[in-house]
């Protein structure tokens, strides 16, 4: 029986821009953004989970974190069903701070594309759910 997953995400911003990874389903072909994170490991810290995956996926150590929301995505990834408890954070650092906003990066860990994405303007679809909302408050 699948399980409900619990992730940890951030959201870095600078100048309009978030820092986001690009992702692809290869059922539907739908292209999306999500936000960079990943699973709370047992007897971790949501807030913890942040700075470690933030750590494994791009090589960065994180300064001041505050929670912004916590929300719920249902969905359909490739063809399977996936339920997440998402704790959202907003987060500083100046090691992101440096990136310029025409970077591209990949995820350290398993290689998919990062980049800086304008708030602002209509985008593809945010993952988790209700990321996109929290993003709208942050402009």
């Amino acid at each position: 029986m699948p399980s409900i997953r619990n992730i940890s995400v951030g959201l870095p911003n600078r100048s309009g821009h978030v820092l986001v990874l690009e992702g692809m389903d290869r059922v539907t072909g739908e292209a999306f953004h999500r936000a960079i994170g990943g699973g709370i490991e047992f007897g971790e810290t949501a807030e913890a989970a942040l700075r470690r995956e933030f750590t494994e996926e791009l090589g960065v150590t994180l300064g001041a974190v505050e929670l912004l929301a916590v929300v719920e995505n249902i969905f359909e990834y490739e063809g399977k069903p996936g339920h997440e408890i998402a704790h959202v954070f907003a987060v500083e650092s100046a090691e992101i701070d440096a990136i310029p906003l025409d970077a591209r990066l990949r995820v350290l860990d398993e290689g998919s594309p990062i980049r800086w994405v304008p708030i602002s303007e209509p985008h593809r679809p945010f993952y988790p759910t209700g990321v996109a909302e929290i993003l709208d408050g942050l402009v």
